[in-house]
């Protein structure tokens, strides 16, 4: 007989998530560089989105909505096109992951610590690996709110 605990397999909460908090940098000009309090969010209900709130500091943060394969894939090499991209900081910010955000206001880019974006995205993958976001899609609840005229997202 051990004093161990039994061992419960973990149990799947209805909304899964995970969340890390980041303090981004960005560049407003040479020489001078500006912490961004942001965050990057993950949903099981929504697999293949991550979500980057800048300026969570400020009672409505700025919120991105992108690919997690997008965040995935720029850790390595440069990924994206249009309003997202994501690279690697390489050379001039070693250690970095820099993601540029393109709106109707200007751009920006931001830059992340790669091991902390590395650190999320094993989170995410932990509660939906890549390459099974499929099994996490409600797609006959989607039809049926497309069809009754509802809203085709997944929820808040």
């Amino acid at each position: 007989m051990t004093d161990e605990p039994p061992r419960v397999p973990a149990q799947r909460a209805a909304d899964e998530g995970c969340a890390v908090a980041l303090d981004l940098r960005v560049e407003v000009r040479p020489g001078l560089t500006l912490a961004v309090p942001a965050r990057l969010r993950y949903r099981a209900a929504d697999p293949y989105a991550v979500v980057l709130d800048s300026h969570t500091d400020l009672a409505t943060p700025i919120s991105w909505v992108f690919a997690r394969e997008l965040l995935a894939a720029g850790l390595h090499a440069p990924a994206g096109l249009g309003s997202v991209t994501v690279r690697p900081g390489e050379a001039e910010h070693p250690g970095s992951v820099l993601i540029a955000l393109i709106g109707e206001g200007g751009s920006v880019v931001l830059r992340a610590p790669a091991d902390r974006v590395r650190g999320f995205l094993a989170q995410t993958e932990r509660l939906v690996p890549a390459g099974r976001e499929r099994t996490r899609l409600d797609l006959d609840g989607l039809l049926r709110r497309l069809r009754d005229g509802g809203a085709a997202s997944p929820g808040p």
